[in-house]
């Protein structure tokens, strides 16, 4: 999909958001929610992620599954399809039967950021999907090593020294987020893609090899807390819960409108955060139970607790706002894109 196209994509998505939100926003009726019930009774019900055992999408999944079984009275299991970095799995669902027996756990920042930078063999469009709702999202910090000479953005802004960012892949957050954060505040940079995660990325930043790097705010917590790490901002207008002291980069400096577009789009990105799906065209009926199922269980105080207790915390957007947010994530111009593009994949290798 090229750049003006998929542009043209998403402005055409726009006219229907309204529709989908006020489609989505009624209740199934007595009979259609009868219906929907009885369909899911006995069935099986998928969960798939899109990355291996072990990891946070799988933890999330594997805790979600057993409350959404009762709400939905249906089997859920949870399937993992690793590959691309979620790529393979999204692009599964996106083409399968849209009978609302398989949902995704989807990392939305990366889906959105692939979908923009048109990366080979994406086939999904954000837009097109059926969404039940952002189980959490978190704004992103950018940290230095504890001991580093530079910790606030004016000390990067007074410095003629290139600033190294630790990346892990092209896209996925560490990489993307940085070179995007360079971008807007016209730093030296250079995003080293070379290690296998955040948390190897983040150890090449404690011991001095890299500068600088980005990441969610609860593992950016993690860091601060362990006393390696120092929060120099957080990308985006409001402040981090667990880190409250930690300045915004709209507070920390005055930005120009271009370099306003440049962190509210990265907010964007990053707001749509661990997003549930179902596949395009699921059944109205089966969709508004399962957005309806989505909510009690992500609203469930029980639900919530539990996940506090391992830091996995949600924090559900409906599936009206979410689709606004997709949404205005996609609505880019075409040079806009091509401006993210040249910023992600060239500028600052």
């Amino acid at each position: 999909m090229n750049a003006p196209r998929f542009a043209r994509l998403w402005r055409a998505m726009l006219p229907a958001t309204a529709a989908f939100a006020v489609a989505a926003g009624l209740a199934a009726t007595p009979a259609q929610a009868q219906d929907a019930a009885a369909f899911y009774k006995g069935k099986t019900v998928k969960i798939v992620v899109g990355f291996g055992p072990g990891g946070g999408y799988d933890a999330y999944a594997r805790m979600i599954a057993p409350h959404l079984e009762k709400a939905l009275g249906a089997t859920v299991i949870v399937e993992n399809q690793p590959g691309a970095g979620g790529l393979i799995a999204i692009n599964r669902i996106a083409m399968a039967q849209p009978d609302g027996t398989q949902l995704m756990l989807v990392n939305g920042t990366a889906a959105g950021v692939d979908q923009i930078l048109d990366t080979p063999n994406v086939r999904y469009d954000l837009a097109k999907m059926d969404y039940l709702g952002i189980v959490s999202a978190s704004p992103w910090v950018w940290q230095v090593a504890a001991d580093g000479k530079r910790k606030t953005v004016a000390d990067f802004l007074n410095s003629k020294d290139v600033n190294r960012w630790a990346g892990a892949g092209p896209t996925g957050g560490l990489s993307d987020g940085a070179a995007m954060t360079c971008e807007a505040l016209r730093l030296p940079c250079k995003v080293v893609i070379a290690y296998q995660g955040s948390n190897e990325a983040a150890l090449a930043v404690f011991r001095g090899e890299m500068d600088s790097i980005i990441t969610s705010d609860s593992t950016a917590a993690n860091y601060v807390r362990s006393g390696q790490a120092v929060a120099v901002t957080t990308i985006g207008r409001k402040r981090s819960r667990f880190l409250p002291d930690t300045p915004t980069v709209f507070e920390a400096t005055k930005l120009t409108p271009d370099q306003e577009w440049w962190f509210d789009f990265r907010a964007n990105l990053d707001a749509l955060g661990r997003v549930l799906v179902t596949t395009p065209n699921t059944p109205k009926d089966r969709l508004a139970f399962l957005q309806e199922a989505t909510k009690k269980v992500l609203t469930d105080k029980a639900l919530i607790a539990e996940g506090e207790k391992t830091q996995r915390y949600v924090d559900y957007i409906g599936p009206e706002e979410t689709k606004k947010i997709a949404t205005s994530v996609g609505n880019i111009t075409a040079e806009q894109q091509k401006r993210v593009i040249d910023v992600v994949m060239k500028k600052y290798r």
